[in-house]
């Protein structure tokens, strides 16, 4: 069918010289009519015959100039150098060659202006990467001197000293991964993971920020099974405990962090529901709280929020096949519910 609309756009294009190819075969035929009444037929009969051929002939000239039109236009557009717009004015109408130098034009210094920021942008995520490499060295050697020279500094120093190390580590990750948004490749590997039991080895990872803000964990529901990437997970917690202890409220007395394991029968899916119970989240907010730079309008996250926590969650989320489910109430708490993909073995 494709060809039937060809040439339909073919005599809708030109159809003004089709008309007027047909008002002169009945002009004519109509003097031949006049002339040669005797022969009349034979002279309409050849005339059709000759306007069909000519007809024809000129929808198939004209299809197969617009076949190498659109051919020449496409490489033009891929790459728009000169090679490819002279190639182009050779086979377009002449009265379109000023359009196409003026758009080739354009194009080249749009497309100059796009390679050399992309340059500064691989120079940008190269340096980020190792500036983020360079600050792991100090953090390194923090956790060296916090693990062997323990028992020269008070348990307070020592509680505090953790839990900047751990701050850092957390900014270190977050950058980290904010560099690595736009790359084509990441490296994730999925494997079997006992999700429980991997939440108890996160927090124990963090449980200086836990202790620092006074925080109780609880674990409630059976162990169960997913399929996922333990780094990828793990910066998933890990942005939701912190997220949890950054918000905690102001003389709070029992602030708590719980997770809980779940199964989805609707949609055969595990879950994993991760609860605080800090100042949460009004409903008006609640929509927004994964978008990136959103600081929310009221409550203590205006004041201490970046809005790139759980963005950043959100997008390793996306990347890992977890939906992400937030539900909460100002003054209440936030849940948030991890939905892991079912998949087949």
């Amino acid at each position: 069918m494709k060809w039937i609309k060809q040439i339909y756009d073919c005599f809708h294009a030109y159809k003004q010289w089709f008309l007027i190819l047909m008002a002169t075969s009945l002009l004519f035929s109509y003097l031949a009519w006049l002339a040669y009444p005797e022969t009349f037929k034979v002279l309409v009969g050849l005339m059709i015959v000759f306007t069909l051929a000519i007809v024809s002939l000129s929808v198939f000239l004209i299809m197969r100039k617009q076949k190498i039109i659109e051919v020449a236009f496409q490489d033009f557009l891929l790459e728009p150098n000169e090679t490819n717009e002279e190639r182009l004015c050779r086979v377009a109408p002449k009265t379109h060659w000023s359009i196409i130098r003026k758009m080739g034009s354009t194009l080249r210094s749009y497309q100059s202006e796009l390679n050399d920021q992309v340059i500064e942008l691989t120079d940008y995520e190269n340096y980020i990467e190792g500036w983020v490499h360079e600050m792991k060295k100090p953090l390194s050697l923090m956790t060296l001197v916090l693990d062997n020279r323990s028992d020269e500094m008070s348990p307070l120093v020592r509680q505090r000293m953790l839990h900047i190390r751990d701050q850092m580590h957390g900014d270190v990750e977050r950058i980290l991964y904010f560099a690595r948004l736009g790359a084509a490749h990441k490296d994730y590997i999925f494997e079997p993971i006992n999700v429980l039991a991997f939440c108890k080895q996160t927090v124990e990872d963090h449980q200086t920020l836990l202790d620092e803000s006074g925080f109780q964990v609880q674990f409630k529901g059976e162990e169960m099974e997913i399929l996922s990437d333990r780094k990828g997970l793990a910066f998933i917690l890990e942005q939701i405990i912190f997220n949890s202890t950054k918000y905690v409220a102001q003389n709070q007395n029992h602030p708590i962090l719980e997770f809980e394991t779940g199964y989805d029968r609707a949609s055969d899916q595990s879950l994993l529901y991760i609860r605080d119970n800090g100042p949460g989240v009004s409903e008006e907010d609640l929509a927004f709280i994964f978008d990136k730079g959103f600081t929310g309008g009221r409550g203590t996250y205006t004041r201490q929020a970046t809005g790139m926590g759980l963005f950043l969650v959100s997008k390793m989320a996306y990347d890992l096949a977890i939906q992400l489910d937030a539900k909460s109430e100002l003054g209440s708490g936030l849940t948030i519910a991890l939905k892991f993909p079912n998949v087949k073995r």
